[in-house]
C-alpha cells in the first residue's frame, strides 16, 4: 500500500485538525490605500484619466469591500487623482458602506434610473469628460456599452495594465497569506490520503475535504475540489459520471481553500494499492517536467519560457509534442492570488518577464488517454534569488507526502 493512504477513518482524521488561522492578519486600510496609489502613478504614466472597477476580486483587491457582480451595476471609480468614488443602487448604499474599508463617496441610482448616465456624471463632476477610461476586464459587456453610449467622447480601454499592473507582484504580506492557506490545503491533503477505501465515492471524498479545510480554518470550506479515480483522472477537470474508487487505482486530487480571499490550489496524484511500472514511469516523467518548469522560472525569463522549459522535457520523453497526449494538453501554470487563476500565465504566448513577487501553480498535466493522468501541482513565488515553493513537491509515488523522506 502507498505509504499514508488508507488505514484510517473521517471521523479520527477530522479529529486531529485544528484550526491554523490564529496568526492570519487581515490587509489593511494602509495597504489598500497604498494599492490605489501604485493604480493611480500606472494611470499617469499611461494617460488613463480613470479606472473602474466592477463588484468582484478587483473591486476588494483595491477598497477592501467584498461585493459580487450580478445585473446591477456596483463598483468604484478610481482617478488618476483625488479620491475614490463608488456607484452603486440607492437601496444598498447603506448596506455597501457597511463592506468598505476605504472610505469614499458613495453614488446611488435608483431602480428606473440608468447606473450608466450617473457614472458620466460623477466623471464630469470630477472634471473628466473626455479621455481613456479603463475598464477592469470582469466588467460586464452590458456596462461598458451603457456608458460608452452615453459619451462618445470617453475612449474605452482595458484596465488590465492597472490591476495586472498592481495585482501580479504580490507584497510580503500577500504571500504570507498565500502561504498560509496552502499549509492548511495541504494538511487536508494528507488527511485526505488516510481515509481512503476501496469503495469510497468521490462525492464522500468531496464532502471530508469540504469540511476538513473548514477545520483547519477556512470558513467557507473547499473553494473547489476534483476528486478522479482511475481512467477519470485522465480527464482533467473530470467526468459527468465519477467512479468509484478500485484496488490499485490512480488517485488524482485538486483542492484549495480562501484564507482573507487569497486562494490555495494543490493537486495531488497517487495510487491506492500497489502501483504498476506504467504509473510510476509516467509519475516521475510529471515530477521531471514540473522541476524543469521550476528551473527555467527566474528573474527576467518570460512566463511562456517556463511552459516551453516543461514541455520541452515532456517532448524528451516522448510526450506530446506541444499539446498532443499523451502529454499535457494544457498551460504549465497560472498566476494565483484573489483569484485562483490570474495573469500572468505560464503559457507559451505570455511574454511577461518574471518579477519578484509574482505566484504561480505548476502543474504540465500528463494526460494518458484510456489509461490515466497524473497531476501533481505545486506553486511557487519570485524571488530575488529565483523560485521557492510555497510546498513542497510530491516526494515520491510510492510516498507522495514523504513521510519516509
Amino acid at each position: 500500500m502507498t505509504i499514508g493512504v488508507g488505514g484510517s477513518t473521517a471521523e479520527i482524521e477530522l479529529s486531529k485538525l485544528t484550526n491554523m488561522t490564529a496568526n492570519v492578519t487581515a490587509v489593511t486600510e494602509s495597504e489598500y490605500r497604498q494599492r490605489i496609489e501604485k493604480a493611480q502613478l500606472i494611470m499617469k504614466e499611461n494617460n488613463i484619466a480613470a479606472t473602474y472597477v466592477n463588484a468582484g476580486t478587483n473591486l476588494y483587491y483595491f477598497t477592501g469591500t467584498r461585493w459580487y457582480a450580478s445585473e446591477r451595476m456596483v463598483g468604484a471609480i478610481i482617478p488618476a487623482e483625488g479620491d475614490i468614488h463608488y456607484i452603486t443602487p440607492f437601496f444598498e448604499v447603506n448596506t455597501l458602506r457597511q463592506y468598505m474599508t476605504v472610505s469614499g463617496e458613495i453614488h446611488g441610482w435608483q431602480e428606473h434610473e440608468s447606473p450608466y448616465q450617473l457614472f458620466n456624471d460623477v466623471l464630469a463632476n470630477l472634471g473628466i469628460t473626455h479621455g481613456n477610461i479603463a475598464f477592469d476586464e470582469s466588467t460586464a459587456f452590458f456596462i461598458v456599452d451603457g456608458i460608452s453610449k452615453l459619451n462618445k467622447q470617453l475612449i474605452i480601454s482595458d484596465a488590465k495594465i492597472v490591476t495586472a499592473g498592481c495585482r501580479a507582484q504580490k507584497s510580503d504580506h500577500e504571500i504570507a497569506l498565500l502561504q498560509q492557506a496552502k499549509n492548511m490545503t495541504m494538511e487536508v491533503h494528507k488527511a485526505v490520503a488516510r481515509i481512503l477505501k476501496k469503495g469510497i465515492t468521490t462525492q464522500e471524498v468531496a464532502a471530508f475535504i469540504n469540511t476538513a479545510h473548514k477545520k483547519v480554518g477556512a470558513p467557507a470550506g473547499s473553494y473547489f475540489c476534483i476528486v478522479l479515480f482511475g481512467e477519470d483522472s485522465s480527464y482533467p477537470h473530470g467526468v459527468k459520471t465519477p467512479k468509484a474508487l478500485e484496488e490499485n487505482d490512480i488517485v488524482l486530487i485538486d483542492t484549495g481553500c480562501q484564507v482573507e480571499g487569497y486562494n490555495s490550489d494543490i493537486t495531488r496524484t497517487y495510487v491506492f494499492g500497489e502501483a504498476n511500472q506504467r504509473q510510476r514511469d509516467m509519475w516521475q516523467i510529471e515530477k521531471q517536467a514540473q522541476l524543469a518548469a521550476f528551473n527555467a522560472a527566474q528573474i527576467g525569463v518570460a512566463c511562456g519560457d517556463v511552459d516551453v522549459a516543461a514541455r520541452n522535457y515532456l517532448a524528451s520523453q516522448n510526450m506530446g509534442p506541444d499539446y498532443q497526449t499523451p502529454g499535457c494538453p494544457h498551460r504549465t501554470g497560472h498566476g494565483i492570488g484573489l483569484d485562483i487563476h490570474e495573469w500572468p500565465y505560464l503559457v507559451r504566448n505570455d511574454r511577461t518577464p518574471l518579477a519578484t513577487g509574482m505566484c504561480f501553480s505548476n502543474e504540465p498535466m500528463l494526460v494518458i488517454p484510456g489509461e490515466f493522468g497524473v497531476r501533481l501541482e505545486d506553486h511557487f513565488y519570485i524571488t530575488e534569488s529565483g523560485p521557492k515553493w510555497f510546498t513542497e513537491p510530491s516526494h515520491s509515488i510510492e510516498d507522495p507526502f514523504g513521510y519516509q523522506s
